[in-house]
């Protein structure tokens, strides 16, 4: 999108979230996720054996997570700590941030908005990789995965809600980027607006679809604009 007209959407808000892994940085990609959740899904099958077959069969270290919830506060406790382990580790081999993060990060907070990272992550792996890309003093509040509270993470509006009342910040006057439906939903349910960051081919178009107020495939885009927002 043309940095005018998402300078003139980012105009209209007095704080940025940023969701963690895609806007900021590929979270598993030194440690690959599909490697993450067959790890996830053999503890959950062990745990709870009727939901072997679901957890076996699929690649999402988040789907897993979500499907522990059916076995109990104690099970999903399990996994959710063996997930945060598992996230903790794939942040320090992550390597650099998205390409246009750290400026867009930085030109956010030098614009005077409120900076936060919402996301799906556990607030104790993104705190670790911003401290270790010396972007901790840029952002502001983290709020990462609710505690033994799947039906907290997006797509409900429960983590935009927590950092626009952190920041002091109507939900109206803040936006979300984001790179998936969820995100775009999230930020819809919350009355927050809504960037989507389409760093796939074919994101674009499905992330407008969803609602999104506009699309980017390139971080420095948001750089760009909120220098002149």
């Amino acid at each position: 999108m043309h940095s005018d007209a998402l300078a003139s959407l980012l105009a209209r808000c007095d704080a940025v979230l940023f969701d963690f892994d895609g806007p900021i940085c590929h979270v598993f990609k030194g440690l690959p996720a599909p490697g993450v959740a067959q790890k996830l899904g053999l503890l959950l099958a062990d745990l709870a054996p009727g939901f072997s077959e679901d957890a076996r069969s699929t690649d999402d270290p988040m789907v897993v997570h979500q499907l522990s919830r059916g076995g109990g506060d104690s099970v999903l406790a399990i996994v959710e700590a063996a997930l945060t382990k598992a996230e903790m580790e794939a942040v320090k081999v992550a390597g650099p941030p998205t390409p246009g993060a750290v400026d867009a990060l930085k030109a956010a907070r030098a614009s005077g908005r409120g900076v936060a990272v919402v996301s799906n992550n556990s607030a104790e792996c993104i705190y670790a990789y911003l401290s270790a890309q010396g972007l901790s003093d840029v952002v502001e509040t983290v709020v990462g995965r609710p505690e033994l509270r799947p039906d907290l993470m997006k797509p409900s509006a429960h983590p935009l809600l927590a950092a626009a009342a952190h920041l002091g910040v109507a939900p109206e006057r803040a936006a979300l980027i984001g790179d998936s439906i969820s995100d775009i939903e999230a930020a819809r349910t919350a009355a927050a607006r809504s960037i989507g960051f389409a760093n796939k081919a074919g994101k674009a178009k499905a992330l407008s679809a969803a609602g999104a107020d506009a699309v980017t495939e390139d971080m420095n885009d948001i750089a760009r604009a909120l220098a002149v927002a």
